[in-house]
């Protein structure tokens, strides 16, 4: 097993206040100059999105640069509750982050760069401001700086494109997909905040270098937001590879004395305490276990505390945050939040049971305009599979065990009123 114990790459630096371009070149050097060769790299590098697809980034590029007249956006909007990676690294490493936007232009031949900072990110925001301030002598693409709406959603790809084009923040019935036609109608390439800042090396220091940490399959480091019942809750950078076991640790939790982890966020996958502790963070294995790094979140459940009363939670706040513009979410979603809600609260019927596994079957499977209704369907029935116990009792209406109290997991307040934008 991989040790936990590397040097920072894309945290490497000041551990407070944003970095600045004199300190951050002095560290790095100047910005390389990418084209087409970084494309190559990037491929032999093996770098995967760190936004929650992991997607191979070589061919998303590929597929933009073959396109021209392209436009690239930083995804920053980091709408995941349980994560902070992403606005952690844009405040304290904004200029690894536009390096990587720059390169990237360069690469797929785009003039035109968006950086899409979250509305609720104002550190990060003030970071990126004053970055582009401290570059604006410096030959590169133009760039603009957008502030993202707080939806869960305004992140996806297609729904930042379609805000940044007037629009309102929702993902968009595709194709076609923003490489095929984006802001503008011009090809896009939409990029997560740690991918570009992790491109930005490989430009620097090469592909080799950078599967020097990591595995085969899984090469580098990732940024992981570790929260729940840890004592010292934060963001860890860690080679993949390290088991998880090993992560819980560093934060200074114990991943087997949980009653459940979730790996990769909302759309994420819960994992038996026990069982998980000795999973290796590589996204193969993650992948032969039905789960995913996603995001980067790994939340720890202590015994003490009840995954229905969590799931019911953060299903309820995914069916209010989604777009309500098909029916498996304006009503599949809805309808099983309420179910979900009477089962937490001991209010379940016979008939409960039934529909929770009859309806999670009939919303799953691409049904929905978007990837929403899977991604809310798929973090339930992980919960079902690894909160057996506590279904069980909480659907014959037995004194649930477990506190309901104690929340592991963030869910923001209700924000119907505010509207779509």
């Amino acid at each position: 097993m991989i040790a936990v114990e590397h040097q920072p790459w894309l945290m490497a630096g000041p551990a407070s206040g944003p970095e600045s371009l004199e300190d951050h070149v002095r560290r790095l050097g100047p910005c390389p100059d990418g084209g087409d060769g970084l494309r190559a790299a990037l491929a032999e590098s093996g770098l995967r999105g760190r936004g929650g697809a992991r997607f191979p980034t070589s061919v998303k590029w590929d597929a933009v640069a073959e396109r021209g007249r392209a436009v690239v956006v930083v995804n920053g909007a980091e709408g995941e509750p349980a994560s902070w990676k992403d606005q952690l690294l844009l405040g304290l490493r904004p200029h690894l982050v536009l390096d990587g936007a720059a390169v990237a232009a360069r690469s797929v031949g785009a003039r035109d760069v968006i950086v899409y900072v979250g509305e609720g990110f104002p550190h990060a925001r003030a970071a990126v401001e004053e970055a582009l301030r401290e570059r604006g002598g410096l030959r590169g693409p133009r760039v603009r700086l957008v502030e993202a709406p707080a939806r869960y959603v305004a992140g996806e790809e297609s729904a930042a494109v379609s805000f940044l084009n007037g629009g309102e923040a929702k993902p968009r019935v595709v194709p076609p997909r923003p490489f095929e036609r984006g802001v503008a109608g011009r090809p896009t390439l939409v990029q997560n905040v740690e991918t570009l800042a992790a491109a930005a090396l490989i430009a620097r220091f090469g592909a080799a270098w950078f599967r020097s940490a990591g595995t085969a399959e899984s090469p580098g480091t990732t940024l992981l937001t570790l929260r729940g019942a840890v004592t010292n809750p934060g963001v860890l950078e860690v080679p993949h590879g390290v088991s998880l076991a090993d992560a819980v640790d560093r934060a200074g939790g114990r991943a087997d004395e949980a009653v459940g982890v979730l790996v990769g966020g909302y759309f994420g996958t819960w994992l038996p305490g026990r069982w998980a502790a000795s999973m290796p963070l590589d996204d193969r294995v993650l992948a032969g276990a039905r789960a995913s790094l996603g995001c980067g979140v790994v939340a720890v459940l202590p015994e003490t505390a009840c995954g229905v009363a969590e799931t019911s939670r953060v299903f309820g706040y995914l069916a209010r945050e989604s777009a309500r513009q098909c029916g498996p979410c304006r009503v599949g979603l809805t309808a099983l939040a309420e179910v979900l809600a009477d089962v937490a609260a001991g209010r379940a019927t016979p008939e409960h049971g039934d529909r929770l596994r009859r309806w999670t079957a009939q919303l799953a499977g691409g049904r929905g305009a978007c990837k929403h209704p899977d991604g809310a369907v798929g973090f339930l029935r992980s919960a079902m599979d690894v909160f057996v116990e506590d279904f069980e009792n909480h659907l014959r209406l037995r004194p649930c065990r477990r506190s309901h109290r104690e929340a592991a997991l963030p869910v923001p307040a209700p924000a119907l009123a505010r509207g779509w934008r």
